[in-house]
């Protein structure tokens, strides 16, 4: 193998022919991909301090022994095709250019004659320079050829086409920077020995295992591979070696990358897709001057932040009662938490918030997740939640903020109140529950110095769950003894912790609670619930029978416990009242200002409409606009335009994404209408209304979901 840093233009000049191999997957860059690349490009064109902009490696084996002989390209071709696109568009946008204008070396003749084709070939076969796969060639050759695509065309390669010529028009007279930034562009040549390497297997190991390097280790080259080698060699050994250790060998490649996710959202305040994060990172960069000094600090801070989420995520934390906190946070297992918490840890070492505001932060936030699981409210409002909740911070009132912004949420993102929480907590069944170790562990060793390690209890069914409940359990619990036992049984009221479940078996309740056992040399050893040292125990040596009405009153007991281990916050209604937020912006415009909305028909089909939306959820608000009127959760779902014989209405969505069976949905993508979203529909009569408001949800529950990778 031998592999050295190249020109990717001199790559190209240089190559006889580049052939995509038939077992390649097909060109596959998408729009998002080919902006990247663009704006890499100038931003290189722009800045002479930038001499070079790697865009990767490319991977061949020579097809014979000839220096000259096309190349078989094993990895690189989306790259490889991509730039080629943009040539071919470039050269294509200077046939309209008087000489004096085109930079030097970058005449349509030129970017022809040197990167996309043999002028002289020996064989008609070797005029073009880049040979794609089969699903591809055809179209690539019309384009190249400046013919009409082929019935079956590929829509990447033609739309991809089509996105550089605009860009390319767009930047007007100026391609100075364009041929600049292209010229910058680097590539890993790695040439592959066909004597010892064969590309089958090659390419297998290198695609089919659909393993890529992980965000870390994009991030870390990203950083690294343009320094000087003495910058290099310190940052690497001061701060990057260092959060490898900090995290553990293991820990690094499960972790880091959602370390990195978390500390973007840190810094930027969104959220990024686990697939986004070194592409996010690469716009925080690029979003400042890139100097070394800029590299050092990033860096600094990366390092400082690892430390704290290890602390946080990884039960790094040295003191005991933080440590403990973030214990059990963790087994919650909602990880969209960390970029609060990470800002807080971060404001807890800079001296601005004490431990205790910090304790109490972290136990908020743990009852804020349990809470909302046992009142069984949907987790994927959870990432934008505490991906912005640093916008509400009032750091020089910091856990007074912090409470208030809890209990300022809109209702799908509420803390539930005490009520609705023991409500809830007592008919749930919690045997079944995914945290029911956590919940009954934290019930138990809650105020206790000595914990319980709940690991070496199981959990006991009070009232059995054997559905042929012997004569004394049927007696006990009266004739509807089945009716109580499917009501109950999994609830808060008959679950408790036990030693010796095997002992209790399905005794009836007087032997459970009495029960002794003889041990080593006949010993008698009690272990009945009246001798259990378990504080989830206290009580039941006093109770005769195990009734309906004594799991009802334990429920409530348990439940009013529940109320001060996983607490509410609490502030003066005074004080909240400051940080309730109201919308002003509203203020000067009103229902009055849209006469179609006054009388008639309309009137009436507005009201209508009006109710049906503001009951799909308490959450949403109603605004009254010069031009519209808007209904919002995040941001506005979907805007009302009146008009005299109907309705017209914006729904916030792409138009693919509308599932729209009768096709009352127009696309109105860049039309410049009045309202938010690419979607429009009209509502002219009551009939229609059923199915637009079904449309309208569509637009609400997308705002307020995501999906999984997301969360």
């Amino acid at each position: 193998m031998k592999a050295q840093a190249t020109q990717l233009l001199k790559f190209l000049q240089t190559s006889l022919q580049l052939n995509i191999p038939i077992y390649q997957r097909t060109y596959s860059w998408e729009i998002k991909e080919c902006q990247q690349l663009w704006d890499d490009i100038i931003r290189a064109g722009k800045s002479d301090k930038i001499e070079v902009h790697f865009i990767g490696s490319v991977v061949y084996i020579m097809s014979n022994e000839s220096a000259t002989s096309p190349l078989l390209i094993i990895d690189g071709q989306q790259r490889l095709t991509t730039i080629s696109i943009l040539l071919e568009a470039l050269a294509r946008e200077l046939e309209n250019y008087s000489e004096e204008k085109i930079p030097k070396g970058f005449s349509s003749s030129q970017i022809r004659g040197k990167y996309l084709t043999n002028p002289y070939p020996d064989d008609p076969s070797e005029k073009y320079k880049l040979i794609l796969t089969q699903t591809d060639k055809d179209t690539w050759l019309s384009l190249l050829k400046n013919q009409d695509f082929p019935h079956n065309k590929s829509l990447k390669i033609s739309t991809n086409f089509d996105f550089f010529t605009q860009k390319i028009r767009g930047i007007n007279n100026n391609l100075y920077q364009l041929c600049k930034g292209l010229k910058k562009l680097m590539v890993v040549d790695i040439a592959l020995d066909r004597k010892s390497d064969n590309p089958q297997l090659i390419f297998e190991s290198m695609n089919s295992t659909g393993r890529e390097l992980s965000q870390a280790d994009l991030i870390r080259n990203f950083i690294l591979m343009g320094l000087e080698p003495e910058q290099q060699t310190s940052l690497y050994e001061n701060y990057w070696r260092r959060m490898e250790l900090e995290f553990g060998q293991e820990a690094y490649s499960s972790y880091f990358d959602s370390f990195m996710r978390y500390y973007l959202t840190v810094k930027l305040g969104e959220l990024p897709k686990k697939t986004d994060v070194y592409v996010t990172f690469k716009k925080l960069i690029n979003s400042k001057i890139i100097d070394s000094n800029i590299i050092n600090k990033t860096v600094e801070d990366l390092y400082r932040f690892s430390k704290y989420y290890c602390a946080i995520a990884l039960g790094r934390e040295t003191d005991k009662d933080l440590k403990s906190a973030f214990r059990d946070l963790r087994e919650l297992k909602v990880d969209v938490c960390y970029p609060l918490l990470l800002e807080l840890y971060a404001d807890y070492q800079n001296k601005i918030l004490s431990k205790n505001e910090l304790l109490e932060a972290t136990r908020l936030i743990e009852s804020y997740v349990f809470r909302r699981a046992i009142c069984s409210i949907p987790t994927n409002s959870l990432n934008k939640t505490f991906a912005n909740f640093h916008k509400f911070l009032k750091k020089d009132r910091y856990l007074e903020s912090i409470k208030a912004r809890f209990l300022t949420l809109p209702s799908y993102r509420r803390f539930p109140n005490n009520e609705e929480f023991k409500r809830e907590l007592k008919i749930r069944d919690l045997y079944n529950f995914r945290n029911r170790s956590y919940w009954l562990r934290r019930l138990e060793n809650h105020n206790k110095k000595e914990l319980v390690v709940v690991d070496e209890y199981t959990i006991e069914h009070i009232m059995p769950q054997n559905k042929k409940l012997s004569d004394e359990w049927q007696k006990a619990l009266g004739e509807n003894w089945q009716a109580i036992q499917a009501k109950w049984l999994h609830t808060l009221g008959n679950l408790t912790l036990t030693a010796y479940n095997s002992e209790y078996s399905d005794r009836p309740f007087p032997e459970k609670r009495e029960l002794t056992i003889e041990v080593d040399g006949g010993t008698a050893k009690e272990i009945g619930f009246k001798y259990s040292p378990l504080s989830l125990n206290q009580g039941l040596g006093q109770i005769k029978e195990w009734t309906e009405e004594e799991i009802i009153k334990r429920a409530e007991t348990l439940s009013n416990k529940a109320l001060v281990v996983w607490s509410s916050p609490k502030l003066g209604q005074d004080i909240l009242d400051v940080y309730q937020q109201k919308d002003q912006s509203n203020d000067n415009y009103s229902i009055d200002d849209h006469p179609h909305l006054l009388s008639g028909n309309i009137k009436k089909l507005f009201q209508e409409f009006r109710n049906q939306v503001l009951a799909l959820d308490p959450c949403i608000a109603e605004e009254f606009l010069k031009l519209y009127v808007a209904y919002k959760a995040e941001t506005n779902f979907v805007d009302v335009v009146p008009q005299a014989k109907r309705l017209r209405l914006s729904l916030n969505m792409k138009f693919p994404e509308i599932s729209d069976p009768k096709g009352l949905c127009k696309d109105v993508t860049n039309l410049g209408r009045w309202g938010n979203g690419d979607v429009e529909v009209g509502l002219e009569n009551l009939e229609q209304l059923p199915y637009v408001i079904g449309l309208v949800r569509q637009s609400f529950e997308k705002q307020m979901s995501s999906s999984d990778d997301e969360i």
